[in-house]
């Protein structure tokens, strides 16, 4: 199976947090009803009073019909990558293809440790794993025999690969510094930025060391998705800053974001409670706002 093309329409979706208090699977049913493209869910497995991010895609995908969902971002030192592959491609196979895989190099490393991973010695290690996790999960996913992997931090044997995907699952890569920015680049079909780490700004240089990462390694830039996680808030009052402000506000800026700094897929990490102003509201005149300025006729 051959790397998923990461660019395509544009899409937007919703940052589902995993609060095991709130009515989740409500909200993934929501977002497939308000027309949503992805529902990404955070995994945080090391915090209090979260459900698992790996079984609330599962259910989620068996609560919804159309929206494709996906671990936004896997934690990987606590997802081993030969059983995370297995467990996406289980999971696209039951749904009809409807699972992507977000995965990143770890975050808050005592929580990691507290659950049983392991810290690693430096960043450039953590990026090291990363790598090698892409590659195994690709392995697993092919249709070969007789397939082995031995790293620097995973190890990977099997008589028989599988089960495949029943379509070709995108590994967006959620990282933020520079290295690993040039990592996905080199090896992921889409990188994942979160607003509050990678503003505007930096978000333009992100996408020049991306397309810079992917030539370099013989890659077209184009093939890779660019996704924006928006951690903001829509509300009724003028605008305050960036991603925080009414409606207008939000349309203006995500314009901008997919005209000018080329994101082509948007999660809404704003409060559950606004996502369907956001879904019904935002998202259609963000379309018309791209298809007018490219020329395009609009989404029916």
């Amino acid at each position: 199976m051959t790397p998923a093309s990461g660019r395509g329409p544009l899409r937007f979706g919703v940052s589902l947090a995993p609060d095991a208090s709130v009515p989740l699977l409500r909200t993934a049913q929501e977002a497939d009803r308000f027309g949503l493209d992805l529902l990404g869910v955070r995994d945080r497995p090391y915090r209090r009073d979260t459900a698992d991010a790996l079984t609330l895609v599962a259910a989620a995908l068996a609560a919804t019909s159309r929206i494709r969902v996906l671990p936004a971002v896997a934690c990987l030192p606590l997802r081993p990558p030969a059983v995370l592959a297995k467990a996406v491609a289980t999971m696209d196979r039951l749904s009809g293809g409807r699972v992507e895989l977000g995965l990143g190099a770890g975050t808050s490393w005592d929580g990691v440790e507290a659950y049983g991973g392991a810290r690693p010695a430096s960043a450039a290690a953590a990026r090291r794993a990363l790598e090698e996790a892409v590659r195994i999960i690709r392995l697993h996913w092919t249709d070969q025999s007789g397939l082995r992997f031995q790293g620097e931090h995973y190890g990977f044997t099997a008589l028989q690969a599988g089960p495949a995907p029943v379509h070709p699952i995108g590994i967006w890569l959620g990282v933020t510094g520079q290295r690993g920015i040039d990592l996905a680049g080199r090896v992921a079909d889409g990188w994942i930025a979160p607003s509050s780490l990678v503003p505007p700004k930096r978000l333009a240089d992100g996408q020049r060391r991306l397309d810079d990462a992917a030539a370099a390694a013989g890659r077209d830039p184009d093939e890779i998705r660019r996704v924006y996680v928006l951690e903001g808030s829509l509300d009724a009052r003028d605008a305050r800053s960036f991603l925080h402000g009414p409606p207008r506000q939000w349309i203006y800026e995500l314009t901008e974001l997919a005209i000018g700094h080329r994101v082509d897929a948007f999660l809404f990490g704003g409060r559950p409670e606004q996502m369907a102003e956001f879904a019904l509201e935002v998202v259609p005149a963000v379309r018309e706002e791209i298809a007018r300025e490219r020329g395009l006729p609009l989404r029916a």
